[in-house]
């Protein structure tokens, strides 16, 4: 019985993975702790592996890569229409199992760990300014219940204190 595709649900601690063989009957239902994961598929042969591109599923995509796996990412929401049942682990991994192996899929392509960095760089940049934002409009609120109305911006803030 070889396994040809499996479907990985991943979660924080505990990742429940679903595989299926060549006659597309269930070969693989289990649960893998973190620690387990690059053990298990590195003692596996390569097959199709499918995950939803949500925290971590990059950092897996280029790990499972390495061990000779095709790796693929979908949207949650091109999963989300294969569960068919009540949502969980094991049906999620089910169902990125099944999605996965669909002609029509749309991925979602692998980020290098250089292409993670920068995006890191731009989200936290990101929530600076929604903070500093936050903090020039409370601050503005603030000083109009004194009469003190200062127009839209941050550099209107700026220019008042002179």
């Amino acid at each position: 019985m070889k396994i040809t595709t499996i479907g990985i649900d991943l979660a924080k601690i505990v990742f429940q993975i679903h595989g299926i063989d060549e006659r597309g009957k269930v070969a693989v239902r289990k649960q893998l702790k973190r620690a387990e994961m690059s053990s298990y598929f590195a003692n596996l042969e390569p097959c199709l592996i499918g995950m939803e591109a949500c925290g971590s599923a990059h950092y897996w995509a280029r790990k499972l890569g390495e061990f000779g796996h095709t790796v693929k990412l979908m949207a949650p929401q091109f999963v989300k229409p294969y569960v068919k049942t009540n949502k969980n682990d094991m049906a999620d991994a089910e169902a990125i199992c099944e999605a996965v192996s669909r002609p029509n899929m749309r991925f979602v392509p692998i980020k290098n760990i250089e292409q993670q960095a920068i995006l890191s760089v731009h989200r936290a940049r990101q929530g600076f300014v929604k903070a500093r934002t936050a903090q020039a409009n409370q601050i503005r609120g603030l000083l109009a219940e004194f009469g003190i109305v200062i127009p839209q911006g941050i550099h209107k803030i700026f220019q008042s204190l002179d």
